[in-house]
C-alpha cells in the first residue's frame, strides 16, 4: 500500500487528494482539501501574479505540506494548470513557493493537462469502454481553455484546445456581465466563431451520440437530485437544460446562495454553462456523462499506472499513436512510406537497446516523429523539414510535454537538415544535454531508417538487424535490387557511426 498526494494548482483553486493505492485494491481516494485562490484573475486580468496572491499560495500549500506529513504520504506530484503559464512571473512565484514549503510545483503543458484529465475517466474503466465504442466528445472547461476530444470505436480521432476558459471569457466580457441577455449572447457569439472551423476540420460526417463533461465540481451539485445522476452518472439535454435556466438566468448572488457556493464561484459558472449547452448543441448528442473526476485523479492514475501498481485495460499509448497519424493524415503524408520508416526504424531500435540506453518512452517519441516526418511536404517541398519542424510545434499531440514534442519537432528537422551541435543549439528554447543526445540518437535511426525507403517503393519486405564487432548489420529480404539504397547510405551512416561508434551495413536476402 502507498500512500500518494496530488496536488493541483488551478485558476481559481488548489486541491490536494489524498490517496491510498495498491494493486489488489486499486486506487482510493481518502481525503480532500480545497482552497479557493483566484491566480486565474490575476494572469488573465494583469499578465502576472499579485504579491499577495502569491503569498496566499505559499501559506496553503504550507498547510498542504504538513497534512501530507500527517498522512504520512510516501510520494506526491503538484502541477500547475498550463494557464498559469501565461502568468509573466510565475517561475518566481514558483521558486518562492519552492524555497518556503519545500513543495515542487510543476506547469504541465496542456496536452499533458488533459491526458491526465481523460485518464482520470478512464480510471472508471467499465462505463468508459462502454461509452466510447460509439462517438463521443469529451468536453473540458478551465479557467483559461476548453478542451475537445473525439472518440470512435474505442479509438481518439482528435483532440483540440480553445482559449475559451470561464475565467478568461469572464475578464473579456465583464463590461457586459450585469446585462444577462446580452451577456449569453456575447458568449454564444464568442464559441461559435470558434467551433465552426473544428467541425468542417474534424466532425465531417462523424456521429457524436455521448458526451463527457469534465472540468467543475459544480456540475454534481447541479445535477446531484436526478435520478439517472443517481444510477448512471448520466442526464439527457433536457435534465441539462432545466439546471442550465436554474443558473444562467438568475443573478449570481441568487445561485451563491441557492448552491452554498462563494459568489466569485457564481460568476464563473454562467460562462462555463453557456459553453457547454453551445458546444452540447453544435455536437448534436442527447446523452451526457459525468463521471465526477477531476485532474488529481488522473495525476494519481498516471502515478499508479508508471509505478506498476495497477494494469490498465484502455492502451493510452496507442492514443497518442492515433493522434499523430491523425496529424499525418491532415498533411497528406505518404502511409505507406511511413509504415516503411517506421518498420525499419523500430527493427533498428529494438536491435541495439544495449548500445543506445534508451526506454519505452523513447520508442513511443521515435514512432511519433517517423509518423511526421513527411508531414511538412504539404507546405513546401523544397523547405519541407523547417515546414514539419512549425507544424509539430503549433499542434497539439496528447499525452506529450512540450519538451517532448519539442525534441520530435527537432529530430524531424535535422533527418535532411544538418544536424545542429549542443554549443550551436543550447541557446534554443528548452533543451538540455539530455534531450540534445535523444535528439541525436533518433535523428541518426531514423536517417539511416529512411534511407532504405528512399525510392519510396517499399523495396524491404522483411528487416532483422544485429550487432556485431563494430557494426550493426541490417539483413534485409527483398525481391528487387538494393543497391541505390547501399549508395545512399553512406552518408547517415557517418552520422550513426559519430552518435553509436557502430557502421550500419546493410546485407540482402533474396526474397523467393
Amino acid at each position: 500500500m502507498k500512500t500518494f498526494a496530488a496536488i493541483d494548482v488551478g485558476s481559481y483553486s488548489v486541491c490536494m487528494n489524498i490517496y491510498e493505492i495498491s494493486p489488489r485494491v486499486g486506487i482510493r481516494s481518502i481525503d480532500e482539501i480545497r482552497s479557493r485562490i483566484e491566480i486565474g484573475k490575476d494572469t488573465y486580468g494583469r499578465g502576472k501574479i499579485a504579491y499577495d496572491t502569491a503569498g496566499e499560495l505559499c501559506r496553503v500549500l504550507k498547510n498542504f505540506a504538513e497534512i501530507m506529513k500527517e498522512y504520512q504520504v510516501s510520494d506526491y506530484r503538484a502541477c500547475a494548470t498550463s494557464t498559469l503559464q501565461e502568468a509573466e512571473n510565475v517561475w518566481i512565484v514558483l521558486e518562492q513557493v519552492y524555497q518556503k514549503t519545500g513543495i515542487r510545483v510543476e506547469i504541465l503543458s496542456n496536452s499533458e493537462q488533459r491526458f491526465y484529465g481523460y485518464k482520470s475517466i478512464a480510471a472508471k474503466e467499465a462505463s468508459f469502454a462502454k461509452m466510447i465504442q460509439k462517438g463521443t466528445a469529451v468536453i473540458e472547461i478551465g479557467g483559461g481553455n476548453v478542451q475537445i476530444s473525439l472518440f470512435d470505436k474505442d479509438a481518439l480521432v482528435t483532440t483540440q484546445n480553445f482559449r475559451l476558459g470561464s475565467l478568461r471569457i469572464q475578464e473579456l466580457l465583464q463590461f457586459a456581465e450585469r446585462e444577462t441577455v446580452h451577456y449569453e449572447k456575447m458568449v454564444e457569439e464568442l464559441v461559435h466563431s470558434q467551433i465552426l472551423g473544428f467541425k468542417k476540420l474534424h466532425l465531417k460526417d462523424r456521429k457524436i451520440d455521448n458526451i463527457i463533461l469534465l472540468g467543475d465540481i459544480f456540475l454534481d451539485r447541479l445535477f446531484e437530485k436526478k435520478d439517472s445522476m443517481r444510477e448512471s452518472r448520466t442526464i439527457d439535454f433536457t435534465a441539462f437544460m432545466e439546471g442550465y435556466d436554474k443558473i444562467v438566468h438568475r443573478s449570481a448572488e441568487e445561485v451563491s446562495v441557492s448552491l452554498g457556493v462563494s459568489l466569485d464561484y457564481a460568476q464563473i459558472m454562467v460562462p462555463a454553462l453557456i459553453i457547454y449547452r453551445v458546444f452540447i448543441e453544435e455536437l448534436g448528442a442527447q446523452t451526457m456523462w459525468l463521471p465526477g473526476t477531476q485532474l488529481n485523479d488522473g495525476i494519481s492514475y498516471d502515478y499508479a499506472e508508471k509505478h506498476k501498481l495497477i494494469k490498465s485495460k484502455h492502451n493510452f499509448e496507442n492514443d497518442i499513436l492515433v493522434s499523430a497519424r491523425n496529424i499525418a493524415k491532415r498533411y497528406m503524408s505518404s502511409k505507406n512510406h511511413t509504415q516503411a520508416v517506421l518498420k525499419n526504424a523500430l527493427a533498428i531500435f529494438d536491435g541495439m537497446k544495449k548500445i543506445h540506453g534508451m526506454g519505452a518512452r523513447e520508442r513511443l517519441l521515435l514512432q511519433i516523429a517517423v509518423l511526421l516526418h513527411d508531414c511538412g511536404n504539404y507546405i513546401s517541398l523544397s523547405n519541407a523539414s523547417e515546414c514539419a519542424y512549425e507544424i509539430i510545434m503549433s499542434t497539439e499531440i496528447i499525452g506529450l510535454s512540450h519538451a517532448e514534442r519539442e525534441l520530435i519537432a527537432n529530430v524531424v528537422r535535422f533527418i535532411k537538415q544538418p544536424f545542429e551541435y549542443y554549443r550551436e543549439a543550447d541557446s534554443k528554447a528548452q533543451i538540455d544535454r539530455n534531450d540534445f543526445m535523444t535528439t541525436a540518437k533518433m535523428t541518426a535511426i531514423i536517417r539511416v531508417a529512411n534511407v532504405l525507403d528512399r525510392s519510396h517503393r517499399q523495396k524491404v519486405e522483411e528487416i532483422k538487424t544485429a550487432v556485431k564487432d563494430r557494426e550493426l548489420i541490417m539483413t534485409v529480404e527483398s525481391k528487387e535490387d538494393m543497391t541505390l539504397e547501399k549508395g545512399l547510405l553512406e552518408e547517415p551512416g557517418d552520422f550513426f557511426e559519430e552518435i553509436f561508434s557502430l557502421r550500419p551495413r546493410l546485407k540482402r536476402r533474396r526474397r523467393k
